[in-house]
């Protein structure tokens, strides 16, 4: 089957392999959509981060290449001995978490902060930049026919901003500000208009993104134009309730920080490359709670179940449809050059 794999930094190729197989426990699933994550296009440009490359993955026992992609939606056509919950022909997404079972966080239930946890389609496992793919049965859920497969690829950055609002103080009638609004902080959005925020800020300077906030139902503040800290201040009454920190630029931090009410929280979704300075004080003299999340647990049917409501809509996130074997140059190379760009879904289909 064709599959893209990852071989190094600017080096993606889309090569001839072995299909996988629905061995015992596995469930075997021709890939529709697969979304490009802010996750691969870092691997792209700076890998690798999450890519095992001189030694393998504790879990998946693979290494570099590896095939890429875990934003997925898909058919199941095989399912191995034992499987039941799922049969052929379901319409089916993967939540892509590796996790040991056996370590304290698994043991808690906690499996996406696993010792050992990995991505499938970036510690390998395989990807969903390809024909099939074959996954452990507890990996996938299924998906009614009013979800479309294009909204399918949206379950899993969906959960990241579900999870990321669930686990924050949100109440119902909350003021919210976001920063950021690449793919996460836009459904981020969305996640706070399902979870009852009365007001919800986005601070973004691209007019693209900037507009795109918009037509989810944020208040867009243009850090060009405006004291970020102040304006929410003013326009909030004393600050937001929770801000949710999603660009992973230091000097950004400070601002969601201090954008905050007293007693109010920040929550960090996104990953940073470097350190981020921050005044212990400002959390302290205002008795603020900081905390983080990383990828997500426990929500991929509460997203399936908003999106038959009509949250997180592939038509207003989707900005580019593309075949497999344009996945580098219209994918990858255009999320980097073309700024109007959100979320672009890959077919493996001819």
């Amino acid at each position: 089957m064709k599959a893209l794999r990852w071989h190094g930094v600017k080096d993606l190729r889309l090569e001839t392999i072995t299909e996988p197989q629905a061995l015992q426990g596995k469930v075997k699933i021709r890939v529709e959509w697969c979304g490009i994550c802010g996750s691969d296009l870092h691997e792209y440009v700076a890998g690798p981060i999450f890519i095992p490359e001189s030694t393998a993955h504790p879990l998946t026992k693979e290494k570099a290449p590896i095939v890429m992609g875990h934003e997925f939606s898909g058919q199941v056509v095989e399912i191995g001995e034992g499987v039941a919950s799922v049969k052929v022909d379901d319409r089916v997404v993967v939540e892509p978490v590796f996790a040991c079972g056996t370590c304290p966080s698994c043991k808690q239930g906690k499996y996406n902060l696993c010792e050992k946890m990995g991505f499938l389609g970036l510690a390998g496992g395989g990807g969903g930049f390809s024909e099939y793919v074959a996954v452990d049965e507890h990996m996938v859920h299924k998906i009614p026919d009013s979800v479309s497969y294009e909204q399918g690829a949206l379950v899993e950055p969906s959960a990241v901003a579900l999870y990321a609002v669930r686990s924050s103080q949100l109440k119902v009638g909350d003021k919210a500000v976001v920063f950021g609004t690449g793919p996460i902080g836009l459904l981020v959005i969305e996640a706070l208009k399902a979870s009852g925020a009365s007001e919800i800020y986005a601070v973004e300077l691209s007019p693209e993104r900037k507009r795109k906030a918009e037509e989810l139902g944020a208040i867009v503040i243009d850090p060009k134009e405006y004291d970020v800290v102040q304006e929410i201040h003013k326009r909030t009454g004393g600050g937001a309730d929770i801000a949710f920190e999603v660009t992973g630029v230091p000097p950004v931090l400070t601002q969601a920080i201090e954008s905050t009410k007293v007693a109010g929280q920040i929550m960090i979704v996104s990953i940073f490359e470097r350190e981020a300075p921050i005044r212990p004080n400002h959390l302290v003299m205002k008795e603020r709670n900081m905390t983080g999340i990383i990828g997500y647990r426990n929500v991929f049917p509460a997203v399936i179940r908003l999106m038959e409501q009509g949250f997180f809509p592939a038509e207003k996130l989707v900005t580019k449809r593309i075949k497999l074997d344009e996945a580098v140059e219209h994918g990858f190379e255009a999320l980097l050059k073309e700024k109007n760009q959100v979320k672009i879904l890959v077919t493996p289909k001819p």
